[in-house]
């Protein structure tokens, strides 16, 4: 099944607005992270596109791993399971401050609209290689709606 186009104004709207029924008491459904944590491991890969020098890329034979083995399901179609594991830069342990996680979050989504999908299209991924922008927008539109669904938003 596909996923909404993340680059579209209306998807990306849709998913803003799901994040700000969420609070700082909002509950989680499954998994160990809290809802400050969950904005901030979101961030996560945003950080990967815009602030790359913050997490290193992966080295070989990671970045094999990731691009043959992990990326197929990161990418597709297919929806993530519930506690799926988790790269180690996105493990966030440490209490976040919710409403900072929340507003970068929503501007690193504004950002990404912005620039739009022609932007992304067969560019180089931190972790999986070159992807077009349907890749792409599979794997940052179903990474946020499963912590979403995550915290019944």
């Amino acid at each position: 099944m596909p996923y909404p186009n993340i680059f579209e104004r209306e998807v990306s709207d849709g998913i803003i607005e799901r994040l700000n029924t969420l609070t700082p008491e909002s509950q989680r459904r499954w998994g160990k992270m809290s809802v400050d944590q969950m904005l901030a491991h979101c961030n996560v890969a945003y950080e990967c596109i815009y602030e790359p020098d913050k997490h290193p890329k992966p080295k070989f034979p990671m970045s094999l791993v990731l691009k043959y083995i992990v990326a197929p399901f990161v990418v597709g179609e297919k929806p993530p399971k519930k506690n799926s594991p988790t790269g180690p830069q996105f493990i966030i342990s440490d209490a976040r401050e919710f409403e900072n996680e929340r507003t970068r979050l929503i501007e690193f989504i504004n950002r990404t609209v912005k620039l739009g999908a022609d932007h992304f299209d067969n560019t180089e991924s931190h972790s999986f290689g070159v992807l077009n922008k349907t890749q792409w927008s599979n794997m940052l539109y179903k990474h946020i709606d499963h912590h979403l669904q995550q915290f019944g938003a």
